[in-house]
């Protein structure tokens, strides 16, 4: 079995899947798997849910990175055949760089925000629930009244944010710096239970949704 079948299996896919699809999948699994799903004093399971999450993140990130080199190589070739012979074809870089945009209020459902600076973002009051946008800069960005539901935040740099009324329940923060961020009264919580992921999260400093300052 080649690796990319590997891939495909741990997400449960068939070969081909769409990115939309492995998009899905991996935060679908990573739901089901996450540790802070099983109780903290069964070791065992624990191990298993860490490894299981790394597997499927790595994955993830893989089978994202060829289909990236798949559109982009398919794209150049059809501009070329539209090219006449004597000019060469350059395919453009997207731009990862958003700093200081202004998203507030808009709908970004379900985008794939992965890698992108958005650090001073106003983002104030946009939809972005099931938003994938693992390592993304949103370092300093207003993030107020937005709603994060089941976004996925892996490994963001959330440093100074604004969170403040925010949704992030289903929100996947494992791995996010979110030093000196402002949480005053996000949505966290059903009840007693805690719906955010926040495994390995660097809270330094965060205001939390009560106000108090995490140490």
């Amino acid at each position: 079995m080649s690796d990319l079948e590997r891939y495909y299996r741990l997400l449960e896919l068939e070969a081909g899947a769409t990115l939309e699809e492995v998009n899905q999948a991996y935060k679908d699994l990573a739901f089901v798997w996450h540790p802070d799903r099983i109780p903290k004093d069964n070791l065992r399971l624990q191990q298993k849910a860490q490894k299981k999450l790394q597997e499927l993140n790595e994955a993830c990130e893989k089978l994202r990175s060829v289909k990236a080199k798949y559109q982009t190589t398919a794209k150049g070739m059809s501009d070329t055949t539209q090219t006449p012979p004597e000019k060469t074809y350059t395919q453009p870089k997207p731009n990862p760089d958003l700093s200081g945009k202004d998203f507030s209020r808009a709908n970004l459902k379900g985008r794939d925000l992965s890698g992108r600076n958005l650090s001073y973002a106003n983002l104030s009051g946009a939809n972005l629930s099931d938003t994938f946008m693992h390592k993304v800069n949103l370092r300093g960005a207003n993030l107020s009244e937005a709603n994060l539901f089941r976004a996925n935040l892996l490994l963001s740099d959330l440093r100074e944010a604004n969170l403040r009324f925010t949704n992030l329940i289903g929100a996947d923060l494992s791995g996010a710096d979110l030093r000196g961020a402002d949480l005053t009264g996000a949505r966290v919580r059903s009840g007693d239970r805690l719906l955010v992921k926040l495994m390995g999260a660097n809270l330094t400093g965060a205001i939390m949704p009560d106000g108090k300052i995490y140490e």
